[in-house]
């Protein structure tokens, strides 16, 4: 019986050749993650910047005093003329 080592026990199996295909989707791949990564960041820096812009207003601007509604006067109905 043969003796067992690292090299005769398992079997080395060679890396099979990347594809075109395996090229463009890797590719691809990358460009939407990094896509993605820049949309999140521009984000989360606009909201960031809306929050801060809410909160500046909403501390500056005095509340208004409630007004009583005015009862909206209704136009006279038309009549059907008959001929």
């Amino acid at each position: 019986m043969t003796r067992l080592t690292k090299t005769t026990l398992f079997k080395s199996t060679k890396p099979r050749a990347e594809t075109l295909m395996d090229k463009t989707t890797r590719a691809v791949t990358e460009i939407l993650d990094e896509e993605t990564e820049k949309r999140r960041i521009k984000t989360d820096r606009l909201r960031k910047a809306r929050l801060e812009r809410e909160a500046n207003t909403l501390a500056e601007t005095p509340t208004p005093t409630a007004k009583p509604s005015r009862a909206r006067k209704k136009p006279p109905a038309k009549t059907a003329k008959k001929s």
